[in-house]
Protein backbone atom coordinates (compact mmCIF):
# COMPACT_ATOMS: atom_id res chain seq x y z
CA UNK A 1 0.00 0.00 0.00
CA UNK A 2 1.39 3.37 -0.97
CA UNK A 3 -0.27 6.30 0.81
CA UNK A 4 -3.09 6.16 3.29
CA UNK A 5 -5.96 8.58 2.68
CA UNK A 6 -7.41 10.07 5.86
CA UNK A 7 -9.76 12.82 4.64
CA UNK A 8 -12.18 13.63 1.85
CA UNK A 9 -9.86 16.31 0.46
CA UNK A 10 -7.02 13.79 0.14
CA UNK A 11 -9.39 11.36 -1.57
CA UNK A 12 -10.59 14.07 -3.97
CA UNK A 13 -6.98 14.96 -4.80
CA UNK A 14 -6.05 11.33 -5.43
CA UNK A 15 -9.02 10.79 -7.74
CA UNK A 16 -8.34 14.00 -9.69
CA UNK A 17 -4.69 12.93 -10.15
CA UNK A 18 -5.84 9.58 -11.53
CA UNK A 19 -8.30 11.23 -13.90
CA UNK A 20 -5.69 13.76 -15.05
CA UNK A 21 -3.46 10.84 -16.05
CA UNK A 22 -6.01 9.75 -18.63
CA UNK A 23 -5.92 12.10 -21.61
CA UNK A 24 -9.05 12.58 -23.70
CA UNK A 25 -10.83 9.41 -22.47
CA UNK A 26 -12.97 8.62 -19.51
CA UNK A 27 -11.37 6.55 -16.76
CA UNK A 28 -13.67 3.60 -17.50
CA UNK A 29 -12.79 3.48 -21.20
CA UNK A 30 -9.07 3.74 -20.48
CA UNK A 31 -9.29 0.69 -18.21
CA UNK A 32 -11.10 -1.40 -20.85
CA UNK A 33 -8.95 -3.38 -23.24
CA UNK A 34 -10.14 -5.35 -26.28
CA UNK A 35 -10.92 -8.99 -25.49
CA UNK A 36 -10.03 -11.26 -28.43
CA UNK A 37 -8.96 -14.89 -28.80
CA UNK A 38 -5.97 -16.20 -30.75
CA UNK A 39 -8.01 -16.15 -33.98
CA UNK A 40 -8.91 -12.45 -33.56
CA UNK A 41 -12.53 -13.12 -32.59
CA UNK A 42 -14.59 -11.79 -29.72
CA UNK A 43 -17.14 -14.02 -27.97
CA UNK A 44 -20.24 -13.09 -26.00
CA UNK A 45 -23.46 -14.69 -24.80
CA UNK A 46 -26.81 -13.03 -25.45
CA UNK A 47 -30.11 -13.86 -23.79
CA UNK A 48 -33.77 -13.00 -24.39
CA UNK A 49 -36.84 -14.77 -22.99
CA UNK A 50 -35.86 -18.47 -23.07
CA UNK A 51 -33.34 -18.13 -25.91
CA UNK A 52 -29.57 -18.22 -25.36
CA UNK A 53 -27.18 -17.24 -28.16
CA UNK A 54 -23.44 -17.82 -28.33
CA UNK A 55 -21.93 -15.22 -30.67
CA UNK A 56 -18.47 -14.87 -32.20
CA UNK A 57 -17.54 -11.80 -34.26
CA UNK A 58 -14.43 -11.18 -36.35
CA UNK A 59 -13.46 -8.62 -38.98
CA UNK A 60 -14.95 -9.50 -42.34
CA UNK A 61 -17.49 -8.60 -44.99
CA UNK A 62 -20.68 -8.57 -42.91
CA UNK A 63 -21.76 -12.20 -43.32
CA UNK A 64 -24.09 -13.40 -40.53
CA UNK A 65 -24.43 -17.15 -39.91
CA UNK A 66 -26.94 -18.49 -37.37
CA UNK A 67 -26.88 -22.23 -36.53
CA UNK A 68 -25.00 -22.92 -39.79
CA UNK A 69 -27.52 -21.08 -41.98
CA UNK A 70 -27.41 -17.64 -43.55
CA UNK A 71 -29.31 -14.93 -41.65
CA UNK A 72 -31.89 -14.62 -44.48
CA UNK A 73 -32.62 -18.36 -44.37
CA UNK A 74 -32.83 -18.71 -40.57
CA UNK A 75 -34.68 -15.44 -39.84
CA UNK A 76 -37.00 -15.19 -42.85
CA UNK A 77 -39.05 -12.23 -41.57
CA UNK A 78 -37.54 -8.82 -42.45
CA UNK A 79 -38.30 -7.51 -38.94
CA UNK A 80 -36.04 -10.16 -37.38
CA UNK A 81 -33.26 -9.39 -39.88
CA UNK A 82 -33.56 -5.69 -39.00
CA UNK A 83 -33.20 -6.56 -35.29
CA UNK A 84 -29.91 -8.33 -36.02
CA UNK A 85 -28.57 -5.35 -38.03
CA UNK A 86 -29.37 -2.74 -35.34
CA UNK A 87 -26.16 -3.04 -33.26
CA UNK A 88 -23.98 -2.54 -36.36
CA UNK A 89 -25.98 0.50 -37.49
CA UNK A 90 -25.87 2.15 -34.05
CA UNK A 91 -22.12 1.50 -33.73
CA UNK A 92 -21.50 2.64 -37.33
CA UNK A 93 -19.69 -0.54 -38.39
CA UNK A 94 -22.01 -2.03 -41.03
CA UNK A 95 -20.44 -4.77 -43.20
CA UNK A 96 -17.19 -4.76 -41.20
CA UNK A 97 -17.72 -7.87 -39.05
CA UNK A 98 -18.63 -11.48 -39.75
CA UNK A 99 -20.93 -13.07 -37.17
CA UNK A 100 -21.16 -16.76 -36.30
CA UNK A 101 -23.91 -17.54 -33.80
CA UNK A 102 -25.46 -20.64 -32.29
CA UNK A 103 -28.80 -20.15 -30.59
CA UNK A 104 -31.02 -22.50 -28.57
CA UNK A 105 -34.38 -22.24 -26.87
CA UNK A 106 -37.37 -19.97 -27.27
CA UNK A 107 -39.01 -18.92 -30.50
CA UNK A 108 -37.71 -16.96 -33.46
CA UNK A 109 -38.41 -13.55 -31.92
CA UNK A 110 -36.61 -14.42 -28.68
CA UNK A 111 -33.73 -15.95 -30.63
CA UNK A 112 -33.35 -12.79 -32.73
CA UNK A 113 -33.26 -10.70 -29.55
CA UNK A 114 -30.69 -13.04 -28.01
CA UNK A 115 -28.42 -12.82 -31.07
CA UNK A 116 -28.78 -9.01 -31.05
CA UNK A 117 -27.76 -8.90 -27.38
CA UNK A 118 -24.82 -11.22 -28.07
CA UNK A 119 -23.64 -9.16 -31.06
CA UNK A 120 -23.78 -5.97 -28.97
CA UNK A 121 -21.80 -7.54 -26.13
CA UNK A 122 -19.20 -8.97 -28.53
CA UNK A 123 -18.83 -5.64 -30.37
CA UNK A 124 -18.09 -3.76 -27.16
CA UNK A 125 -15.58 -6.45 -26.17
CA UNK A 126 -13.89 -6.27 -29.59
CA UNK A 127 -13.71 -2.47 -29.61
CA UNK A 128 -14.39 -0.77 -26.22
CA UNK A 129 -14.86 2.62 -27.91
CA UNK A 130 -18.20 1.35 -29.31
CA UNK A 131 -19.55 0.75 -25.78
CA UNK A 132 -20.96 4.28 -25.31
CA UNK A 133 -23.18 4.21 -28.41
CA UNK A 134 -24.37 0.63 -27.76
CA UNK A 135 -25.15 1.39 -24.11
CA UNK A 136 -27.02 4.60 -25.03
CA UNK A 137 -29.20 2.58 -27.40
CA UNK A 138 -29.89 0.06 -24.61
CA UNK A 139 -28.43 -2.94 -26.45
CA UNK A 140 -26.08 -4.04 -23.65
CA UNK A 141 -28.91 -4.52 -21.15
CA UNK A 142 -30.54 -7.94 -21.05
CA UNK A 143 -34.30 -7.65 -21.49
CA UNK A 144 -35.46 -9.42 -18.32
CA UNK A 145 -39.10 -9.84 -19.34
CA UNK A 146 -40.08 -13.51 -19.37
CA UNK A 147 -43.36 -15.41 -19.50
CA UNK A 148 -45.23 -15.43 -16.19
CA UNK A 149 -45.74 -18.90 -14.73
CA UNK A 150 -49.11 -20.62 -14.56
CA UNK A 151 -50.74 -20.39 -11.13
CA UNK A 152 -52.45 -23.18 -9.23
CA UNK A 153 -56.25 -23.10 -9.52
CA UNK A 154 -56.24 -20.95 -12.66
CA UNK A 155 -56.37 -21.69 -16.37
CA UNK A 156 -53.28 -19.62 -17.24
CA UNK A 157 -51.03 -17.20 -15.36
CA UNK A 158 -53.89 -14.79 -14.60
CA UNK A 159 -56.93 -16.17 -16.43
CA UNK A 160 -59.40 -17.78 -14.06
CA UNK A 161 -61.98 -20.43 -14.86
CA UNK A 162 -65.37 -19.20 -16.06
CA UNK A 163 -67.60 -18.28 -13.15
CA UNK A 164 -70.85 -20.21 -12.93
CA UNK A 165 -73.57 -18.90 -10.66
CA UNK A 166 -75.65 -22.10 -10.79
Amino acid sequence: MADQINSLEELKGAVSDDIAGVQGESAAEAAREPVRDELGRSYATGKRKDAVARVWIKPGSGKVTVNGKEMNAYFARPVLQMILRQPFEVAGVEDQFDVMATVKGGGLSGQAGAVKHGISQALQLYDPSLRASLKAAGFLTRDSRVVERKKYGRRKARRSFQFSKR
